[in-house]
C-alpha cells in the first residue's frame, strides 16, 4: 500500500517533485523499478467560418502515468486525478496489474549510465504564443479566411480560418536516478477555402503556418492568399488515362514517404520481421544521393527548436542525431530500449512516451537531405507525368513495401503544369521507389516534425480512366 503520510498534499507539488515522489512511493510499495511521466498544458483553438466563430475551445490538462516493474513483470497506469487518493489508486493499480502479467526477459528500464539530457536551451518554448488577447486570436483566424475569400470571385465558400496556440510541460522521473523536464509551445494559423467551377463542381484546398512562437508565423493574409491559390489551381480537375509515368511529389506530401520509411525502419517492425527493410542493414536500399536523417537535437533557421526536438527521449536517454539512410545505404534502425534488446543492439534514443502504456518508437525531426534542383527545374524535365499535391487513404504496406494511394495534383506536359487531376491512384513498391528517385529538390522546409523536399520518382503506375 502507498504510504498515507507520503501521499499527503501531493497535489500541491510541482511536476518534477510530483513524479519523483510517485516513483519513490511505487518503490516503497514493492516495485523493483518505477518510472513516472507527468504532463500539463493548456490550449486555445478557434475556427471561424464565413466570418463567424464556429468553434472555440480553451482547455487545460494535467495528467500522470506510472510504469512499475516487479522483476521482469511490468504494468502501467495513468490518471488525471492528482489528488492523494487518485495517486494512491494509481500506484496500487499498477502493482496489482504487474503481479498478473507474464515475465518478459527483455523488459526493464535502461541502464543507469545511459540516462541523460541535452544541456543548454533548445528553444522549445516562447511565451509569446499567448501574447495576443483572445479577441485578436479570433481576428487572426478571421483575417486568414477573409484573405482567401477576397482573392477571387470563384471562391464563394469556406471550411474556415483557424488559429491555435498551446503550451505544455513534460517531466520524466525513474527509480534509477533520472529526473528531467522541459516546456514547449506552439502556434498555428490556417485557411481552407472552397471554389466553384464553371460547371458548378466544388474544389477545396488549404494552407497553414505553424511555429513555436507567434513571431515566426506567416501573416494571416499570406496564408489566406496561398490557400486561395492552391484551391483555384484545382478547378477543372479531371481524370487522366491509366499509364506508367514519372510522379513528382510536392514537398508537402513527399514527407509521407519518409513516414513510411520510418515505420519500416522502426524496431517494432524489424524484430517482428514485419518490414521490407528487415535484414537490410548495410545494404544499398535507395539511390546513391538519398540520405534520410532523424535529428532530435535540431534547431530551425529561426533559432527555435524543431517540432521533433527534445532534450531527452521517452525513456530519459539524451536526444541524438541518427542517420537512417546514408547515400542510399541503410545505416540504422530506429530503436527504443526494448526493441534494441530484442535485436541485440543499442537504443537510438527514439523512445516515445505518452501517459499510458510502455514506450513506443517515435521520430524526432525526420527529413530527407535536399538536392540542388528547384521544383520548377524538376517539373521542366518531365515530358508527361503527375505533380502530386494531395494524397488520400492508407495504402502503404511496410511488410511488403506495396504502395497505393489516391492522389490529386496537376498534370505535367512537356515540362509545364497544364490542368488539375483528381480521382486517380498512384501505385508502386517502396523498395523500388527508393531506387527510382531521379530528382531531389532543394526546397526542404520544416512545417512539422517530418519534412522532405520535392521528389521525382520514375516507374510508378498511375491508374485513372
Amino acid at each position: 500500500m502507498a504510504n498515507a503520510d507520503a501521499l499527503h498534499n501531493l497535489e500541491k507539488l510541482d511536476l518534477e517533485s510530483l513524479t519523483a515522489e510517485v516513483v519513490a512511493l511505487a518503490v516503497k510499495a514493492g516495485a523493483s523499478d518505477a518510472e513516472a511521466v507527468a504532463r500539463e498544458g493548456d490550449e486555445f483553438s478557434v475556427n471561424v467560418r464565413m466570418g463567424q466563430v464556429e468553434t472555440l475551445k480553451e482547455s487545460g490538462s494535467r495528467g500522470l502515468g506510472l510504469r512499475v516493474f516487479l522483476g521482469k513483470r511490468s504494468a502501467s497506469t495513468s490518471t488525471s486525478d492528482l489528488t492523494s487518493e487518485g495517486i494512491r489508486q494509481l500506484v496500487e493499480g499498477a502493482l496489482a496489474l504487474a503481479k498478473v502479467t507474464e515475465e518478459d526477459p527483455f523488459s526493464g528500464l535502461p541502464e543507469r549510465d545511459e540516462f541523460g539530457s541535452l544541456s543548454g536551451d533548445l528553444h522549445l518554448y516562447d511565451e509569446d504564443v499567448y501574447s495576443l488577447p483572445a479577441a485578436e486570436r479570433i481576428e487572426w483566424a478571421r483575417r486568414a479566411e477573409s484573405a482567401a475569400l477576397k482573392a477571387d470571385p470563384r471562391i464563394t465558400n469556406s471550411d474556415g480560418g483557424s488559429f491555435d496556440a498551446a503550451t505544455g510541460s513534460k517531466v520524466l522521473a525513474n527509480s534509477r536516478g533520472f529526473v528531467g523536464g522541459y516546456r514547449s509551445s506552439y502556434a498555428g494559423v490556417a485557411a481552407a477555402p472552397l471554389a466553384v467551377d464553371v460547371d458548378g463542381s466544388m474544389q477545396r484546398d488549404g494552407w497553414w503556418s505553424s511555429a513555436r512562437r507567434l513571431a515566426d508565423l506567416e501573416s494571416p493574409e499570406a496564408i489566406g492568399k496561398e490557400a486561395a491559390r492552391r484551391t483555384l489551381r484545382r478547378l477543372g480537375a479531371r481524370r487522366v488515362p491509366t499509364q506508367r509515368v514519372p510522379i513528382v511529389f510536392a514537398r508537402e506530401v513527399a514527407g509521407t514517404l519518409l513516414g513510411s520509411v520510418f515505420e519500416a525502419a522502426s524496431g517494432d517492425a524489424i524484430w517482428r520481421g514485419a518490414s521490407f527493410l528487415a535484414g537490410k542493414l548495410g545494404e544499398q536500399i535507395a539511390v546513391a544521393n538519398l540520405t534520410i536523417v532523424d535529428d532530435n537535437t535540431m534547431l530551425l533557421p529561426t533559432g527555435m527548436g524543431g517540432f521533433g526536438t527534445s532534450p531527452f527521449d521517452g525513456e530519459g536517454l539524451p536526444s541524438l542525431r541518427t542517420v537512417v539512410v546514408e547515400n542510399g545505404v541503410l545505416r540504422n534502425y530506429l530503436l527504443n530500449t526494448y526493441t534494441a534488446r530484442k535485436l541485440g543492439m543499442k537504443s537510438t534514443h527514439n523512445a516515445s512516451r505518452g501517459l499510458a502504456g510502455a514506450p513506443g518508437i517515435g521520430c524526432g525531426n525526420l527529413y530527407l537531405e535536399p538536392g540542388k534542383l528547384t521544383p520548377e527545374q524538376i517539373i521542366a524535365d518531365v515530358p508527361a507525368g503527375l505533380y502530386v499535391t494531395g494524397l488520400m487513404g492508407f495504402g502503404v504496406n511496410v511488410v511488403t513495401g506495396d504502395y497505393s494511394q489516391g492522389a490529386t495534383g496537376l498534370w505535367i506536359e512537356n515540362g509545364q503544369l497544364t490542368h488539375a487531376v483528381e480521382e486517380v491512384t498512384i501505385a508502386g513498391n517502396l523498395a523500388e521507389m527508393l531506387k527510382n528517385v531521379t530528382a531531389i529538390g532543394s526546397d526542404l522546409e520544416f512545417r512539422g516534425a517530418v519534412a522532405s523536399p520535392t521528389l521525382r520518382i520514375d516507374g510508378m503506375m498511375l491508374a485513372g480512366s
